[in-house]
């Protein structure tokens, strides 16, 4: 009996081995799918990104190209803008969402978002339009201009971006240059607030 139970025993320990044998191959075999899976996700949010990018960039000329083949609004003329030098410009929705304030010194511009909208500093429509395609090419100029004695230094258009946790607190834009790049800017912060708007809503 003893016997018998020591093969019996031999057996389960045999049927044990090849079901861990089995665990351990499923194990290996779930986790490289995981790893597959992982750099296949990297890989399409590398690829949504470019997207992105492109669409911002020609959304916005899109939209931007037939306000300038009509006459411009009161409000986007250089002598309205000289006149609301120093107030707050108030950014909506075309329903009238409130999206954020800008408020505008002679040579400083502050976009403060509303509370209760959170907009992420990596958000496509900030980072790979208004920086990439706006903020950054406008400093590159100035640069240029200044090296070429044109501008002076501590006129170079500069900007800061401020976040909490992620969420965008504050963007500053210092010495934005004449009235007609204050009404670009602005044109590109309200088209780039409205899309980070609309991004917000598809995470609800």
């Amino acid at each position: 009996m003893r016997r018998h139970d020591g093969v019996r025993v031999s057996k389960l320990s045999k049927e044990e081995d090849s079901d861990i044998k089995r665990l351990a191959e499923m194990k290996a075999y779930l986790e490289k799918k995981i790893s597959e899976s992982e750099r296949e996700t990297e890989r399409l949010k590398s690829f949504l990104q470019a997207v992105d990018s492109v669409l911002a960039e020609k959304s916005f000329r899109r939209v931007k190209l037939p306000a300038q083949a009509e006459s411009t609004p009161a409000p986007e003329r250089p002598d309205a803008i000289e006149r609301q030098a120093g107030e707050v410009w108030p950014i909506t929705t075309p329903e009238g969402v409130h999206l954020a304030d800008l408020k505008i010194t002679e040579s400083e511009l502050m976009l403060l978002p509303d509370p209760s909208v959170k907009y992420e500093v990596t958000s496509p429509p900030l980072r790979a339009f208004l920086v990439a395609r706006v903020l950054d090419p406008m400093h590159a100029k100035d640069e240029e201009s200044a090296k070429a004695g044109q501008l002076s230094a501590d006129r170079v258009l500069a900007y800061e971006i401020t976040d909490d946790g992620g969420a965008l607190k504050v963007l500053r834009v210092q010495n934005y240059g004449d009235q007609s790049r204050l009404t670009e800017l602005r044109n590109a912060i309200r088209w780039t607030l409205r899309r980070m708007y609309e991004k917000t809503l598809q995470t609800r």
